[in-house]
């Protein structure tokens, strides 16, 4: 299976010629040219995990792809087909498996509401929690660790990762930093990681990972 790491919290796997892509959202380029998807998951209903643009450009180039969200994105998007899903699901669509973990996205600020959100493990090998701390009840071979935003304080997400102990750790959620804060937070994502014994890898957009 291979990773493709996009802009901010974009990824896309691919298995057997069909691609799974999840939270293609505004920070993210467009995704014009990316087929044989199969089906897309959205974490949460904010803006830089998906669009309405993304994801009509997907569907147009991928007819028949499914879409997997918490309820709070089927709310915000009622023209689309949005299959919801929840805490223990567990979804097959070949040649991927899909199990959901959580159900509420980080506190951002008392003032903001809390919105619905879901991780996702493929195929018994990535973990990505979107914008949650939520740790599955497994071991985790990949994690998808946030490296900034509104929500997160370095230490906090040093914590998750060491909670979580994979085997490697791969960053996502960048966009809000600046390349020194990434510089820095890279490194304490490192250190996090090695504490259970794992790889820390700091993709950058468009690099992959053999999983």
């Amino acid at each position: 299976m291979k990773l493709t790491k996009y802009e901010h919290a974009c990824l896309t796997l691919e298995k057997a010629g069909s691609t799974l892509v999840i939270d293609p959202g505004s920070f993210t380029m467009p995704l014009s040219d990316v087929y044989g998807v199969v089906a897309i998951v959205i974490t949460h209903e904010h803006a830089d995990h998906w669009t309405p643009e993304q994801l009509e450009r997907l569907r147009t180039g991928n007819p028949g792809v499914r879409l997997f969200a918490p309820e709070g994105v089927a709310r915000a998007a009622t023209d689309l087909p949005i299959e919801v899903v929840r805490e223990g699901d567990r979804v097959e669509v070949e040649p991927f498996v899909l199990e959901f973990f959580g159900e509420k996205h980080a506190v951002i600020h008392e003032s903001i509401p809390v919105v619905d959100n879901v991780g996702v493990l493929v195929n018994d090998e990535l973990y990505y929690g979107g914008d949650s701390y939520t740790v599955p009840d497994r071991t985790v071979a990949t994690l998808a660790a946030p490296l900034g935003a509104p929500w997160l304080k370095i230490g906090d997400s040093m914590d998750y990762v060491m909670a979580v102990a994979p085997r490697r750790t791969i960053p996502v959620h960048e966009a809000p930093l600046s390349q020194i804060g990434r510089t820095m937070h890279h490194a304490r994502l490192e250190w996090a990681t090695q504490q259970g014994g794992g790889e820390y890898l700091s993709l950058e957009p468009m690099e992959t990972l053999d999983l």
